[in-house]
């Protein structure tokens, strides 16, 4: 299911707490964009775009949304991508496309 969902993006490591230098974030590894890496609701990790576009321009196996997953005590922890799916959005909706969709990469690669 992760390699069909393109959900197959290392982890993002933990930042060091005594390290106070800037973080830079995450680039892909072929097109050196910027990319934003989220864990998955099933552990695995997914490289999503910077941006988020309306539904109408992204092709169906390509659309995430963000889900804020509370606590026990009410208070949102973290967000995980979720695959948009089940009701479809609607075309004016915004979705979260996945990387791949927009990854051209560099140097003449595949």
């Amino acid at each position: 299911m992760a390699v069909a969902d393109g959900a197959t993006a290392p982890p993002r490591p933990d930042p060091d707490p005594d390290d106070v230098s800037w973080i830079e974030p995450p680039t892909c590894p072929r097109c050196s964009a910027f990319v934003r890496i989220y864990p998955t609701t099933y552990d695995r990790w997914v490289r999503l775009a910077a941006v988020e576009m309306p539904a109408k321009d992204v092709p169906e196996p390509f659309r995430w949304r963000l889900m804020k997953l509370p606590d026990p005590s009410r208070i949102t922890t973290e967000i995980v991508a979720v695959r948009a799916r089940g009701i479809d959005p609607l075309p004016g909706d915004l979705v979260v496309p996945a990387h791949s969709m927009m990854c051209v990469p560099q140097g003449g690669e595949p």
